[in-house]
């Protein structure tokens, strides 16, 4: 390492390790690591530029009259900048795919050069981009939400430290080991089939729902399945135990044939016994047991192996009341996720291709997630209008279980993914795959037609306002140019009039409307006044103000609005954007 400061000058070594000293001097445990010496350009773009979105209206996908979801081009940090105005507070959940940094060539993309495994801060690049956008992440969070992340072990020790750091400690959930794939080939002593998803929430507000138990297994059916459900066959009624019980080993007749546990003859049954053994076969339940379960359904003989089975309900199940006595109780059963319950293959990287290529046919994408991951960590979380945020979209999964879910349970969630456009994976990949989700596709680009699940979306690109000398002139600017950001704030985006001085947009519903005045107030504000009267509904007003104050006695005669500013309080959230994330010596 020594060779790492051969051409520091002794005045930049010893301000090195005061910075060091420093920044250790407050630390007792946790994660440290070195700062940056190659800042990232992304962050320092906005030290002279302020984020903003413009709208790509060609994209935009409506089918109804719902809210729209909101895909952002972009860097992720930009968006999340702006996302820190329009949604700070506002969302329910989190998942992120961040790159694993394996110190391939096609891992960890840093200042436009993949951070490869001979470099020597190969993971302090990792957790300052890491933690600059955790940090962003977390004011967005409502206080009850929960952020999903998944990472393997190239980063998995240090991604939970630093989300010990962000979150506390306190707010670790749980760390799910993944299925990735089914067997394939080992690259060194062990091979890996799996990979994690860390499991955080922002308070201990936070709960993940217990679901009724889906296992896939519930799949015959009888005469009870209309109040039961479906049933398994759980297991044999008998079983080879080091636990023998004598009690337990009895003669069972049905239909006139008589069964002995372990499928003996009646001789051995009898020699068994007399010799009452330490171990050996023996049914599972008493007597008392069987004749309630033989009597209520609960038990099948197959007479091909000449066994007997219990069979288990998805609703129902035997229980005991004070006096002991058996009875059915019919209820959903549900429970808490399991920490290996994403060890099953439909989770698997596999999986996720195969889906993937039926979308879109043929595609260049290496490290897809599978839907169904998503769908049901979303699923642990219970409001069925939750906002999810992935800033680190890809491919697009999340959008796609997102509308999955909406579909299959009637909910009403929205989505807003950000992904950059590194190899035209936003245009030729997440976009596509949305826009087919959405209306529909053939399987594979030829095969069966897939019907669309429905939504609607709103694409945008981020762009930016420079920095200007004459801070008035940058207001009129950023005010000018933040229409789009007050539209995804406020989650409405049809122009219903327009002028010079103002614009209005109006909600899918028709029942609630954005209204924004760009200007100093002159002869048009008349005239912004008079439209707002016509309006019947909600009126959110936004107003050009290079004080922040806004006389509020000027909406008097309007009814049912909120007066807003702008456009100090982006200044504000973007001005301590980077007071945090660029920091000097």
């Amino acid at each position: 390492m020594a060779k790492c400061y051969d051409n520091y000058t002794k005045e930049e070594l010893i301000e090195l390790l005061n910075k060091q000293d420093r920044e250790l001097a407050n630390k007792k445990y946790g994660l440290v690591w070195d700062s940056e010496k190659e800042p990232e350009q992304v962050v320092l773009d906005c030290e002279n530029n302020f984020p903003i979105l413009e709208r790509v209206k060609e994209k935009e996908i409506k089918t109804d009259d719902s809210d729209y979801n909101i895909l952002i081009e972009g860097d992720n940090f930009h968006s999340l900048s702006v996302l820190n105005y329009t949604h700070k507070g506002k969302i329910d959940v989190i998942y992120i795919d961040p790159p694993y940094n394996t110190g391939k060539r096609d891992s960890f993309l840093y200042n436009d050069r993949y951070v490869l495994k001979e470099d020597g801060y190969l993971h302090s690049k990792w957790l300052n981009f890491m933690e600059k956008r955790l940090n962003l992440a977390y004011k967005l969070l409502k206080d009850d939400g929960v952020i999903f992340i998944s990472i393997d072990d190239n980063e998995q020790a240090n991604l939970k430290l630093l989300c010990d750091k962000i979150f506390t400690e306190y707010n670790f959930i749980s760390i799910l080991p993944r299925l990735t794939k089914k067997g394939g080939k080992s690259s060194g002593n062990v091979q890996k089939n799996h990979d994690y998803v860390l499991v955080y929430s922002k308070t201990n507000e936070a709960e993940l729902e217990h679901l009724e138990h889906t296992d896939k297994g519930f799949k015959y059916s009888d005469e009870y399945e209309e109040e039961r459900g479906k049933y398994k066959l759980n297991q044999t009624l008998d079983y080879d135990t080091l636990g023998y019980v004598n009690s337990l080993d009895y003669p069972i007749i049905i239909d006139n044939k008589t069964y002995y546990a372990g499928n003996v003859s009646e001789q051995e049954f009898n020699l068994r016994k007399q010799a009452d053994p330490k171990d050996g076969y023996r049914w599972r339940w008493s007597r008392d047991l069987f004749n309630f379960g033989m009597r209520n359904g609960f038990v099948i003989v197959n007479k091909k192996t000449n066994r007997i089975y219990t069979k288990t309900y998805q609703n129902a199940a035997i229980e005991t009341d004070e006096n002991g006595k058996y009875y059915v109780e019919i209820t959903p059963r549900k429970r808490a996720i399991s920490s290996i319950d994403l060890l099953n293959n439909e989770y698997s990287n596999d999986n996720a291709k195969k889906e993937l290529r039926s979308i879109l046919g043929k595609f260049k994408f290496d490290y897809p997630k599978p839907s169904q991951l998503i769908y049901d960590l979303l699923k642990r979380i219970g409001n069925k209008n939750a906002l999810v945020l992935d800033f680190m979209a890809g491919s697009g999964t999340t959008a796609q279980a997102v509308l999955q879910l909406n579909s299959d349970d009637k909910g009403n969630r929205k989505f807003i993914i950000c992904t950059n456009n590194e190899n035209n994976i936003c245009t030729d990949v997440c976009y596509p795959r949305i826009e087919k989700v959405i209306n529909g596709y053939n399987k594979n680009g030829n095969g069966e037609f897939i019907e669309g699940l429905g939504g609607n979306l709103q694409y945008f690109k981020t762009s930016f306002i420079k920095n200007s000398l004459n801070k008035e002139q940058l207001k009129i600017n950023l005010s000018n140019n933040c229409t789009e950001m007050l539209c995804v704030k406020e989650g409405i985006y049809n122009l219903k009039e327009e002028s010079k001085d103002y614009k209005i947009f109006e909600s899918n519903k028709k029942d609630k409307y954005l209204c924004v005045y760009y200007n100093f107030i002159n002869d048009s504000f008349i005239d912004f006044l008079n439209a707002l009267k016509k309006l019947e509904g909600k009126k959110i007003i936004y107003m050009f103000s290079s004080n922040d104050l806004v006389d509020k006695e000027l909406f008097i005669e309007i009814n049912d609005c909120v007066i807003e500013t702008i456009p100090q309080k982006i200044l504000d959230i973007y001005k301590k954007i980077v007071k945090e994330n660029i920091k000097r010596g």
